[in-house]
């Protein structure tokens, strides 16, 4: 009888080792993939400056962009949904020690984050589906790409519907979060705009800008980039832990290869539909688990990692036939 009860916990423990194994992965992934323009921007800005710069950005910057970024804001987002009453230092506590009670606070508390985040990711990905210069890698995005004004439409539409179904399932809180996730994406949009501006600038007139000056800018231009990936972290887990250790394997995984070389990974043209397509999964996956779906926790994983792998594959084999001609 002993045996027959410690089997079953046994194969429990597995499963859940097995599954926080998967979902990390999954976001480091997803982090890599989801910071590729960031590390090109990096990269670019970087070349502008001197080498004591360059090594200050690439090792003191990163602890700012890794521990502070990628710890500081799943925190925060889960204390403003589920801390409430509950005083920093417990929540502290209780995030890190993975209490049931607190988790089950958060599961509780989550459609609204859910429904912010879904629908920021939702249309981070038709802003480029339908705005964004792109190297065209499935039949039909060319098409959309030269109807690029739909897109105040569809993403209008689309709110619309988000915050009238709430409504009609007597949630406000979710139709209050589509409302943040819609600011938002506007808000950090305008931002990235100005961004490039300021990046052409920078690469154009160097002797402009100071060393730190240039140093601050990208600090805040990673902050800015690491709204994405922790956004769309959450429709991995709402395990705060999980988020922090996949999202920082990611963040030094880019930071290694912004020093290292940036250009090889340029030469994969799809990466960037690859990670879009799988921005769009996620949102939608964080929309349907706001209105209570359920979508189990491996599906987001393999999903980017298989979205990836067939974009990748796709990359290698356009640059094999341009090398072959």
């Amino acid at each position: 009888m002993v045996e027959l009860v410690q089997f079953p916990t046994r194969v429990v423990c597995s499963v859940d080792i097995f599954l926080a194994v998967v979902t990390v992965i999954g976001l480091a992934v997803f982090e890599m993939i989801s910071s590729v323009d960031n590390a090109v921007v990096n990269a670019d800005v970087l070349s502008t400056m001197s080498r004591w710069a360059r090594r200050w950005f690439l090792v003191w910057g990163m602890l700012v962009s890794v521990f502070l970024v990628r710890l500081g804001l799943p925190f925060l987002i889960v204390y403003s949904v589920a801390g409430r009453g509950v005083g920093t230092g417990n929540i502290f506590i209780a995030i890190i020690s993975g209490d049931p009670t607190f988790a089950q606070a958060i599961s509780a508390s989550a459609p609204p984050l859910l429904s912010a985040g879904g629908l920021f990711l939702v249309f981070l990905f038709l802003h480029w589906l339908f705005l964004e210069p792109k190297n065209y890698g499935l039949r039909g995005e060319a098409y959309v790409y030269r109807r690029g004004a739909w897109f105040y439409a569809v993403a209008s539409i689309i709110l619309t519907l988000t915050i009238w179904y709430s409504i009609q399932n007597n949630n406000a809180w979710i139709a209050f979060g589509a409302a943040v996730g819609s600011t938002l994406f506007f808000i950090t949009h305008g931002f990235r705009q100005n961004a490039e501006e300021r990046e052409k600038q920078m690469l154009t007139d160097r002797k402009k800008m100071t060393e730190w000056s240039k140093l601050l800018y990208l600090e805040v231009i990673d902050a800015s980039f690491s709204i994405d990936g922790v956004l769309g972290a959450f429709a991995f887990t709402l395990s705060v832990p999980l988020i922090v250790i996949g999202t920082a394997i990611g963040a030094i995984a880019v930071r290694e290869l912004t020093a290292r070389n940036i250009e090889s990974v340029k030469k994969y043209k799809y990466l960037k539909n690859g990670a879009m397509y799988s921005i769009a999964f996620l949102g939608a996956i964080m929309l349907v688990d706001a209105f209570g779906g359920h979508i189990q926790q491996w599906v987001s994983p393999l999903a980017t990692v298989a979205i990836m792998a067939y974009f990748f594959f796709a990359s290698s084999r356009d640059l094999k036939r341009v090398k072959s001609n």
